[in-house]
């Protein structure tokens, strides 16, 4: 009985009151994310609903989404065009470390987090055989490497997450892995980094409207909401 008196719903916890969303999937059918513009302003105006304030959306660059930069901010102002709320829209994108990544980095055509931040990711299982020198080429031209969802990295050891973030690189936490949303494995790696201060920011990776719902209708304790307040901007 204590245990649940001491947890809320994600919906009813008050979280979301001016909160940015670093990372989620609404730009319409360019990946893996939200396929329909109705879907996407669905989830939007949900979200203003419980008090967003600001979302940066990142779609998929990666060999298997070769989405192009001009492309893609033709069909981000489809959707500033077409939502009619107060929240505040941003592109930027996830940027998945392999050789496309590179061809993109060579030639600056890149999508970042104001005018500096690079959202990036690996495979789940295994890293780039030069991630150290892949960050250290990023840092180098200016940008600042956010590693996103760091939680749901199989081959990271906590010696790693030390690693990287003693060489500058800033973590994003999925704020779904503190539910389970991913599973046991994922939530406990989620709570070891957000009670050693390894994260920068959070968002949503929300890439669909049921996807969403299940989040919200979770129920987290009242003291990790308290712990993952602070991290709502960087």
């Amino acid at each position: 009985m204590w245990l649940l008196s001491n947890k809320v719903y994600f919906e009813d916890c008050g979280f979301f009151e001016g909160f940015c969303d670093y990372h989620c999937h609404l730009l319409p059918g360019v990946d893996d994310g939200v396929g329909e513009m109705k879907e996407t302003l669905e989830i939007l105006r949900r979200w203003e609903q419980l008090g967003v304030s600001e979302v940066w959306i990142t779609p998929h660059i990666m060999e298997d989404y070769p989405n192009e930069p001009n492309s893609l901010k033709e069909q981000f102002d489809d959707v500033v065009n077409s939502f009619d709320g107060s929240i505040r829209l941003h592109l930027a994108a996830e940027n998945m470390l392999d050789g496309l990544f590179l061809k993109r980095f060579q030639a600056d055509d890149l999508l970042t987090i104001d005018d500096d931040l690079l959202l990036v990711e690996t495979s789940y299982y295994i890293p780039p055989m030069n991630m150290q020198q892949i960050v250290e080429k990023i840092k180098s031209k200016g940008y600042q490497p956010l590693l996103a969802h760091p939680e749901r990295y199989q081959y990271m050891s906590q010696t790693d997450y030390r690693r990287w973030k003693e060489a500058g690189v800033l973590m994003q936490l999925n704020v779904p892995s503190l539910v389970g949303a991913y599973g046991q494995d994922v939530q406990s790696k989620a709570e070891w980094l957000l009670n050693k201060g390894f994260y920068d920011c959070c968002g949503t990776d929300i890439h669909s409207a049921e996807q969403m719902d299940v989040f919200l209708s979770s129920q987290i304790s009242k003291k990790m909401v308290r712990k993952i307040t602070g991290l709502r901007r960087i």
